[in-house]
């Protein structure tokens, strides 16, 4: 699969995926697009996190990823809606371990609890559990 690596003017594309990705998993995040965008534009600039972007034009998925002194941390991957179980997440996600990533590098990520086909795709590829986070929830019944 092709790909490219995200530059600062991806921000937007990046921040409407990002939107996506943050509906599709119910994620609870309230940031519009523009405020994604410019978290994303922010992070790309500060060089905390790098983003790939997939096949395209226009990008079809993207990664955006941090490296760690002993491991590379994904903190979002997207697919397209109307290209998901058709080997876009398999091809992309092998595509940048092989290509992007250095060899050999741990590989972390974050799956929110309820999302059982985030946590079948990772399961997928080998991703394996390590920790469960827990909350208590500010509003809960006493």
């Amino acid at each position: 699969m092709n790909w490219t690596k995200a530059i600062v003017d991806d921000a937007r594309r990046l921040a409407e995926m990002n939107h996506h990705l943050i509906q599709d998993e119910g994620h609870r995040n309230p940031m519009t697009v523009s405020q994604l965008e410019e978290r994303m534009r922010n992070w790309l600039l500060s060089g905390e996190y790098e983003a790939v972007l997939f096949g395209g034009p226009p990008a079809i998925a993207y990664a955006l990823f941090r490296r760690e002194p002993d491991s590379i941390y994904i903190r979002q991957f997207f697919v397209e809606r109307s290209l998901r179980r058709k080997g876009v997440g398999h091809a992309a996600m092998a595509t940048l371990i092989r290509e992007v990533l250095p060899q050999g590098t741990r590989i972390t990520l974050e799956v929110l609890a309820n999302n059982d086909a985030a946590v079948a795709f990772w399961a997928s590829l080998g991703f394996q559990q390590y920790a469960i986070t827990l909350e208590l929830p500010p509003n809960r019944a006493s």
